[in-house]
């Protein structure tokens, strides 16, 4: 019963911290983060009420998703690369963390054989950090338009991955800059975004407090992997 246990501490630091800003428990959206997880644990944490869940591996997923139970909402969150962007179409029915403009082409050529339309959100590197994937905000804000254009997808919001700091306030300017600029967006287009997809398992509160409406949090509800040494690109 270990998901089990730490969904229901979730849920209530989430309730708590949406008690904290004066937002509705339901505004915020649980992503677990089951990249390395097995179908079994996607069953377990199912079984307990998850419902939606983030991969970053298009050939993890691949393989887990037929596997897993047909409730299971599924996201993708890695850096996606060209020629993993039909199956992800295929796949996921979010994909977070676009990047450029021709993925964004990419997604939309593969979506239009099926009449799809696909939701994505789109990455910024609000630090402007070497290592990290992500659009410079400028340039969103310049290629926003294009985006938008394009028939077979929707763009829902935007996702960040601050700087790794073991102080979870130290996320918050970043967490707050991606908000600002969402903003900034929505006065470019005329139209909300739903989304803001920030914040993991050691912010996710302070990313709450800042917006967030997705938060994705892997190791504070499926516990250590044996590799997670530290934050990575998703959780």
């Amino acid at each position: 019963m270990e998901f089990a246990d730490n969904l229901i501490s979730i849920q209530a630091r989430i309730a708590a911290a949406c008690t904290r800003v004066g937002r509705a428990e339901d505004s915020v959206m649980l992503l677990a983060v089951s990249k390395s997880h097995p179908p079994d644990a996607i069953r377990a944490a199912v079984a307990a009420g998850q419902v939606f869940f983030g991969e970053n591996k298009i050939q993890e997923a691949k393989a887990k998703i037929p596997l897993s139970p047909g409730q299971a909402r599924w996201h993708f969150i890695g850096h996606l690369q060209s020629n993993k962007v039909r199956e992800a179409v295929e796949l996921f029915e979010l994909i977070q963390g676009v990047d450029s403009l021709a993925i964004a082409q990419e997604i939309n050529r593969r979506a239009e054989p099926a009449a799809k339309t696909v939701p994505l959100l789109l990455e910024v590197n609000v630090a402007g950090e070497a290592s990290k994937f992500g659009y410079a905000p400028e340039k969103l804000l310049a290629e926003l338009p294009r985006l938008t254009a394009l028939p077979r997808i929707a763009v829902h919001g935007l996702m960040a991955i601050p700087p790794f700091s073991p102080f979870a306030e130290k996320s918050r300017p970043y967490f707050r800059r991606l908000r600002e600029l969402k903003l900034q967006c929505e006065n470019i287009l005329g139209v909300p975004l739903p989304h803001l997809s920030m914040g993991m398992s050691g912010d996710f509160e302070v990313a709450i407090e800042e917006g967030a409406t997705i938060v994705r949090v892997g190791t504070a509800l499926f516990g250590e992997r044996v590799s997670s040494l530290r934050r990575t690109e998703t959780e």
